[in-house]
């Protein structure tokens, strides 16, 4: 019982920390979230591991947790990692992408379209990073699976966190990546998956540098947990 709770926890708070419900640096209470997703602390503290294992939370010894600052160098890092795996990912799914795996990227993709239609920015990001996770699965390595797992919160995050950046253009670059991988073209898809990725990287990094710098122990140092 406690395992399923700890797993609603993380799930629902996960949530709202990618649909930006908590912000950036935003204290988490213990005591406030126990009584209001009415669990018991010791499956919301279980659940704040797991989210901190996806660098989501950060959590201070004895002080307390905030939802992770997404500085400019988490930035950094993350589009570091994107450009080398998602390239990856693309070339083996070029490879070996099945009907129904093609079936569940344009799926993706109509989503996207869908929410665009109807201004539905959570429901754009969710689909973007959605067609990124699709891929990965269509590539069938189960390693690259697990290492790019922890990766899929950040990159949804990130597509909220930056959605100032032209959703429109990046489903158009999502048509162009899926094109290829249904033509079977390895080569055209890695070309088209970098070009996607790093066409993010300097705008998102910008606007990264102009979120508020947070410090974890002065942000968490009161009393009330």
């Amino acid at each position: 019982m406690t395992g399923s709770l700890r797993d609603s926890t993380y799930a629902e708070l996960r949530s709202r920390i990618v649909n930006l419900a908590y912000q950036p640096g935003e204290r988490l209470i213990e005591r406030d979230l126990a009584a209001e997703l009415e669990v018991s602390r010791i499956p919301l503290r279980e659940a704040m591991q797991l989210l901190q294992n996806d660098g989501l939370v950060v959590l201070v010894p004895r002080q307390g947790a905030i939802v992770a600052p997404f500085t400019a160098d988490d930035v950094r890092d993350l589009f570091d990692v994107r450009e080398s795996l998602e390239v990856l990912a693309v070339r083996l799914a070029a490879d070996r992408a099945s009907t129904d795996g093609l079936a569940r990227l344009r799926e993706q993709m109509d989503l996207a379209r869908a929410a665009i239609a109807r201004r539905d920015d959570p429901e754009i990001a969710a689909a973007n990073s959605a067609f990124h996770r699709v891929l990965v699965e269509v590539a069938a390595n189960p390693l690259l699976s697990v290492m790019m797992g922890p990766l899929a919160a950040r990159v949804q995050w990130l597509f909220h966190l930056t959605k100032q950046r032209d959703l429109v253009v990046q489903c158009e670059e999502h048509q162009e990546i899926y094109a290829a991988v249904e033509a079977g073209d390895a080569d055209l898809a890695a070309r088209h998956m970098f070009e996607h990725v790093t066409s993010g990287r300097e705008e998102s990094i910008a606007l990264a540098e102009g979120w508020s710098v947070i410090d974890p122990v002065a942000a968490t140092r009161t009393r009330r947990r």
